[in-house]
């Protein structure tokens, strides 16, 4: 990565990162888009909201991609 200090978004995406992989391994899945729970899978919608506040620092709205 970078070598400054990890913030408490980049921390807690990279928990959620372990998580959802681990799911997946134990699933026998590459990807998410294979398990019959992908559109309600509550670890991955909070993975998602990881991402999104790593990316705008947990600032809300007008985060543009």
């Amino acid at each position: 990565m970078h070598n400054e200090a990890k913030d408490k978004f980049e921390l807690f995406l990279e928990e959620m990162l372990q998580k959802l992989q681990k799911c997946q391994q134990d699933k026998g899945y590459n990807s998410c888009s294979l398990c019959e729970s992908y559109l309600v899978c509550d670890l991955r919608s909070e993975y998602v909201k990881a991402v999104y506040n790593s990316m705008s620092k947990g600032d809300t709205g007008g985060f543009e991609f």
